[in-house]
């Protein structure tokens, strides 16, 4: 469990809400793929700011409009959301796969000169249908059998008590998964949490046990198991079909670094109460043919047995030494990270993790550069876990949609299928006055914010030469490094395993993540594009894991489905001097980055640019602290009768207050006369009597 009062990942995960605004339907997230409602006629003729594109730069800067009473018309052409942050069940991903092998044809301009006033020109977006110019190189390969398995009969031979005892403990065993599985997120971070920390002392405990079990106990108990292990089913591509609701499978592949920018905002703007987060439990990284666990933390270096005493030292001081920025640090600057870890004095061993699993950076990388990435990492530590990292429930694909829905619930109105052709500038100003939508609409904005792929290359100004991502989706059979817990979520980093091949990053989701089938695992592999995303990957593939290509690697788990392709690098965007007007604002797709800065930064941007006094995605407000607009008007004359009845009750008070101030002072005075007129008898009693003497 992530128990933290600020980040709301306990809250209540909303998976089949559809919210409508404007006869348009807010998708659900367990749906990608849907028929969309039957829309108005037309659309509103005025908004403040109109987003072409649902990727998670434009959700979140269509969130942070709304949410400061910003005008919002959100478009997309697409039948899903989140544009290439989508995520996909099996079978949504097929169907994707499929429009990418089917050619199609860019659709005729229309003439819209019609719709202009004087002084106004057209400029065309990009027409076409397709995302080939983000995506390339789609492969995709089944390893499983096409006919589903019989499971065979049990043995007709009693069972002994051995094999009773053994059948015994694995329906318990059965019955325990499936209601580890059935539980909430809740229960299954404590018990990761707990299992992560508690990792090396079971081992330990798990191998004194063994040593102490007697040694004739020990071949009855390997005979029974024997005899009463079912043989693995194997899992056939109609059952990956029958049950592709339960995957879940992310174009891009990132995780979120607990204080990164991605986080950061989502507690601010209170959207985190709209997803759910588990923690990743393990780093590991592929050296010398073997998977091994990164020890990171002051727990894990000390727990772990791949260190010697003197490489824990080590590690330890140069873990403390580089949280500050020194004057040895800063005599390296410019030169590579490599040579500034090889003069610490630190072994290959301890080289590997510093540069591939904590820094995650090249053996180029300048230092300065390494060490800022180092730095990230460690101050990550220890926020909701062992590890840096956090992954969203059913995938990535549900953050973009989250900040969707808190931008509909604050009067965004969203349209799926549904683009812009054309803009509408004006030729004095050179700002984009109007939109003519898909229909052939007119609708005025007073800002356009669109995402790169609707935009021609010849308006687009390009920091970097273009490049791309190579990837690589894999469902297997098992984990690449087992442990006692079969629900643990790793990030691993293979070095590169050949000269002039790039480095590469793996995330393993297990199926607590809701992204894959139950016995199976969903394995995301990236890197930077030397070739096609097949040249690249297949060989760590190949290496790490057994399919028919694979030689000695029986013990590894099996891939039952893999997908390669190639997706555009969105870093290389400039972020001014398109040739666009001055009032339209484009956004990039995602980057090769493992977390989300470049995104968040890019949206922060383009809100600041447009409203620099306002807050860039405040809280929002608590649902019981909403007044709805029908509430409006009974509240208000709820307040006036209730303003009457206080005031009357004030002026009932303050009148008897005064009638009781008037009793007293007429009772104070009535009895200072009482003591006057008995001083004064008594003063002329004395005369009399003195007289009389």
């Amino acid at each position: 469990m992530l128990g933290l009062d600020s980040f709301n990942i306990d809250s209540v995960v909303i998976h089949t809400i559809s919210i409508f605004f404007s006869g348009v339907c807010l998708q659900s997230p367990c749906s990608l793929l849907f028929e969309p409602v039957t829309l108005q006629p037309c659309l509103p003729s005025e908004f403040d700011v109109v987003i072409l594109g649902t990727g998670l730069a434009e959700s979140v800067v269509a969130a942070a409009f709304s949410r400061v009473g910003q005008r919002v018309l959100h478009v997309d052409r697409r039948s899903y959301y989140a544009a290439n942050w989508a995520s996909f069940t099996f079978n949504g991903l097929l169907t994707w796969i499929q429009q990418h092998h089917e050619e199609s044809q860019p659709e005729e301009a229309q003439d819209w000169s019609s719709l202009l006033e004087e002084g106004e020109e057209l400029i065309y977006l990009s027409n076409s249908k397709s995302e080939s110019d983000s995506i390339s190189n789609v492969q995709v390969f089944s390893f499983t059998s096409e006919e589903e398995e019989e499971e065979e009969a049990p043995s007709p031979d009693p069972p002994s008590i051995a094999e009773e005892q053994t059948g015994g403990a694995e329906e318990d065993a059965v019955k325990e998964n499936s209601e580890t599985e059935s539980a909430d997120s809740k229960e299954d971070d404590t018990k990761e949490k707990s299992e992560a920390t508690a990792d090396g002392d079971d081992e330990e405990q798990a191998s004194q046990t063994e040593g102490e079990e007697p040694e004739a106990d020990q071949p009855t108990t390997s005979a029974a198991q024997s005899q009463s292990e079912p043989i693995k089913k194997k899992i056939s591509y109609p059952q990956l079909l029958k049950e592709g609701r339960r995957f879940n499978i992310d174009l891009v592949s990132k995780l979120m670094y607990s204080r990164g920018s991605l986080v950061d905002l989502l507690i601010k703007s209170n959207v985190s109460r709209y997803a759910e987060f588990k923690n990743v439990t393990r780093i590991l990284t592929y050296r010398h043919g073997k998977v091994q666990q990164v020890p990171c933390s002051r727990a894990d270096v000390f727990a772990s047995r791949q260190l010697s005493v003197v490489e824990k030292r080590k590690l330890m001081r140069f873990l403390t030494s580089c949280m500050e920025e020194t004057e040895e640090q800063q005599a390296y600057n410019g030169r590579p990270y490599l040579e500034f870890l090889c003069d610490q004095q630190l072994g290959d061993n301890l080289q590997d993790f510093l540069l591939h699993s904590i820094a995650m950076v090249t053996e180029d990388t300048p230092t300065e550069e390494g060490l800022t990435s180092t730095r990230h990492f460690l101050r990550c530590l220890g926020r909701y876990g062992n590890t840096p990292f956090l992954f969203p429930v059913y995938g990535l694909g549900e953050i973009p949609q989250c900040f969707c829905r808190m931008c509909a619930v604050f009067g965004g109105i969203y349209c799926l299928r549904h683009s812009v052709n054309c803009l509408v500038m004006d030729k004095e100003t050179n700002r984009c006055k109007a939109v003519i939508d898909s229909r052939g609409q007119r609708i005025s904005c007073s800002h356009f914010v669109v995402e790169e792929g609707y935009v021609g290359a010849d308006r687009k100004q390009m920091a970097t030469p273009t490049r791309s991502l190579s990837r690589a989706v894999l469902i297997t059979d098992g984990s690449i490094l087992p442990s006692d817990s079969d629900q643990q979520v790793s990030m691993v980093t293979v070095p590169p395993i050949a000269a002039g091949c790039p480095a590469v990053k793996m995330v393993e989701l297990c199926s607590s993540t809701m992204t894959c089938m139950p016995g199976t695992y969903l394995v995301h592999l990236t890197c930077q594009s030397v070739g096609s995303a097949y040249e690249d990957l297949s060989p760590v593939v190949t290496r790490m894991f057994h399919t028919p290509e694979s030689h000695d690697q029986e013990n590894c788990p099996s891939v039952l489905w893999c997908l390669y392709f190639n997706m555009a690098d969105g870093s290389g965007l400039e972020a001014e001097g398109h040739n666009l007007p001055s009032n339209v604002y484009m956004c990039s797709g995602p980057d090769g980055g493992l977390g989300h800065e470049h995104a968040i930064k890019q949206a922060e941007s383009i809100f600041q640019k447009i409203l620099p006094e306002e807050d860039f995605c405040p809280p929002a407000p608590n649902p019981e602290d909403i007044i709805y607009d029908g509430d409006n008007t009974s509240s208000a004359m709820g307040g006036e009768e209730e303003e009457k009845e206080e005031t009357e009750d004030k002026q009932e008070k303050e009148e008897k207050e005064d009638k009781q101030e008037e009793k007293e002072e007429t009772e104070d005075k009535q009895e200072e006369e009482e003591k006057d007129g008995a001083g004064e008898m008594e003063k002329e009693e004395e005369q009399t009597l003195q007289t009389e003497e």
